[in-house]
């Protein structure tokens, strides 16, 4: 299993290449809006700053360096922002996802 860095709203989390990264997000403690966690509704959207994600096609809207968190699975180190701010179980610096 790769590990590699997560950068959400600036929390730093070790994440994976297996997992999406809605699951590794709250994982690690952070809790992003989501509804369907299947790309349709689009509620988890968030915009891809760096890196890149395998994303299959999905029926929510997805504009120009968008991802969906509930279906996109991380292949390198990662930057993402959602535009609100997120619920945190702590106000770390840096989060593991086991």
């Amino acid at each position: 299993m790769s590990q590699l860095t997560i950068t959400v709203n600036g929390i730093k989390v070790c994440g994976n290449r297996h997992e999406p990264l809605l699951t590794q997000l709250e994982k690690a403690g952070i809790k992003p809006e989501y509804q369907c966690r299947n790309g349709m509704c689009g509620a988890c959207r968030c915009k891809l700053v760096s890196g890149t994600v395998t994303q299959p096609e999905t029926l929510a809207f997805v504009g120009p360096n968008e991802v969906l968190s509930c279906c996109s699975i991380p292949q390198q180190n990662i930057e993402i922002n959602f535009d609100y701010q997120l619920n945190t179980q702590q106000p770390f610096k840096t989060k593991i996802a086991l």
